[in-house]
C-alpha cells in the first residue's frame, strides 16, 4: 500500500509520525511519501521539500508568501499524480492541504481523500466544513465532540483521541537528571514557549521578555524548548532575558529530555496552540498568550465564536486555564497571572484538575490515538467509511 501525507507544521508532523506508526504496525510493508517534518522522516518519509515552508500562520503571513506556495502546491499536486497513492491523508494545514487536494480531485475524481483533524467549525467559520467535504471523504478528529459536525457536512469521521495521551511522562529519575545537568536543583522553574513559527516568535517574544522582567520569583530559572528551525532565533531572543534561560533545540537533545524539561516545570508561559496539550500531559499549570498580526487579528477576533482558544479549557469544558489573547496580550496583565500561579495561588488547583480530566476524555490509558487514527484510514479504505456514513 502506497499512501501520500501532507503535513505543514510541527503539531501536525506529530500527528503523522504517530499515524504512519500505526499503519506500520497494521500493513507491514506500507510506502510513504509526501511533505513531513523531522519526525515523519524519521518514519521513513522522504519529504518533497522543507515543511518548514508552510508554517505560517494568518491572512498577512500568507501574502507575502503566495508564489512560493502556489509553486509548492502545484508541485505537490503533481507528485500525487505521479505517485498514485491508494490515498491522500492531509494534516492539519487546511490552507495549503486543501487547495492541493482540489488540483488533483479535478485530475482524478476518485481519488481516497482523508483529512487528519477537523477544523474547528465549533469556533469560528462554521462553512468550512462544507467548502471542505468537496474535497475530502474521511476526517480524523482530535476531540470527540467533533464528528458530528462533519458529519453533517457530507463527511465520515472517527474521533481518534490525540497522540499527546498516550505519550510517556517523565519519570521522577528523569526528571531529576534534568535539573542536575542543568544545575536547577531546587530552582522554581519556568517554561517559555513563544511558538514554533518566526512570526510567533516575532510578536510574542518581546511581550514574553517584558513579562519576565515583572516577575519577582526569587531565583526564578528559564528552560526555552524550541524547534531546530527557530532556534538561532530564539537563542537570539533570550540573550537579555532573566533567569539564566536554558534553550533546548530539538535537534540536538532526545525528545526524553524535552519531557524531562516538562515534567520538571513549575509552571509555564506559552503561545496558544497544541502546546497546551503537551503540558498538560505533564501535568504543567500555564499560562496562555498569543498575538496575531494585526490584520489577522482584525478579521479573525471578529469570527470568533468561543469565549477560550486554550485546547485544556475546551476538552475539559472548564476556563481553569488563564489566556490573554489578541489585545489582551500584555505584559502588565500576564504577569500577576504567572506570578500567581508559580505561587500556588487557588488557580493551580483547578488547572490540575483541569488537565487530568483532559488526558482522560482525550484517551490516555487506552489505545493508542496513532493506532486508532490508523485503524480509521484502513476502515474507510476498506469501505467502512463511506462519504455520508
Amino acid at each position: 500500500m502506497r499512501l501520500f501525507l501532507i503535513a505543514g507544521e510541527p503539531s501536525g508532523d506529530a500527528l503523522g509520525a504517530a499515524l504512519m506508526a500505526g499503519l506500520k504496525a497494521l500493513v507491514p510493508g506500507v510506502v510513504f511519501e509526501g511533505v513531513g517534518g523531522p519526525l515523519m522522516q524519521a518514519e521513513g518519509m522522504a519529504s518533497l521539500f522543507p515543511m518548514e515552508e508552510l508554517s505560517i500562520m494568518g491572512l498577512a503571513e500568507i501574502l507575502p508568501k503566495y508564489f512560493p506556495l502556489k509553486r509548492r502546491i502545484r508541485e505537490t499536486a503533481e507528485a500525487i499524480a505521479h505517485a498514485q497513492p491508494a490515498a491522500v491523508v492531509t494534516i492539519d494545514s487546511p490552507d495549503f492541504c486543501l487547495r492541493v487536494l482540489a488540483l488533483v480531485r479535478a485530475a482524478n475524481p476518485g481519488l481516497k481523500t482523508v483529512h487528519y483533524v477537523a477544523p474547528s467549525v465549533w469556533a469560528w467559520r462554521p462553512g468550512r466544513a462544507a467548502k471542505m467535504a468537496r474535497w475530502v471523504d474521511h476526517v480524523l478528529a482530535l476531540l470527540p465532540f467533533e464528528p458530528p459536525y462533519m458529519q453533517a457536512a457530507g463527511m465520515s469521521c472517527d474521533f481518534v483521541g490525540h497522540p499527546v495521551a498516550a505519550e510517556p511522562v517523565a519519570s521522577g529519575a528523569e526528571v531529576a537528571a534534568f535539573r542536575a545537568a542543568h544545575g536547577l536543583d531546587g530552582a522554581p522553574l519556568l517554561l517559555v514557549l513563544p511558538g514554533s513559527r518566526r512570526g510567533e516568535i516575532e510578536r510574542l517574544g518581546p511581550v514574553f521578555g517584558a513579562v519576565l522582567r515583572g516577575l519577582s520569583v526569587p531565583g526564578l530559572r528559564l528552560v526555552v524548548p524550541t524547534v531546530a528551525s527557530r532556534a538561532a532565533q530564539v537563542r537570539a531572543l533570550v540573550a537579555d532575558w532573566p533567569g539564566a534561560p536554558v534553550v533546548l533545540d530539538a535537534a540536538e537533545v532526545p525528545v526524553a529530555v524535552k519531557r524531562a524539561a516538562f515534567g520538571a516545570a513549575d509552571a509555564a508561559l506559552a503561545a496558544s496552540g497544541t502546546v497546551s496539550l503537551e503540558l498538560a500531559a505533564a501535568g504543567t499549570p500555564m499560562v496562555i498568550a498569543y498575538r496575531m498580526a494585526a490584520l489577522s487579528q482584525a478579521i479573525i477576533g471578529r469570527m470568533l465564536r468561543i469565549d477560550t482558544v486554550t485546547l485544556v479549557n475546551l476538552v475539559s469544558e472548564t476556563r481553569a486555564v488563564p489566556e490573554f489573547i489578541g489585545p489582551a496580550c500584555k505584559a502588565e496583565d500576564i504577569a500577576p497571572a504567572l506570578s500567581s500561579l508559580l505561587a500556588g495561588g487557588p488557580g493551580r488547583a483547578a488547572q490540575e484538575a483541569a488537565m487530568a480530566e483532559t488526558m482522560a476524555r482525550l484517551g490516555r490509558g487506552g489505545e493508542a490515538p496513532g493506532l486508532r487514527a490508523a485503524r480509521s484510514v484502513l476502515g474507510y479504505l476498506r469501505g467502512a467509511g463511506a462519504r455520508g456514513d
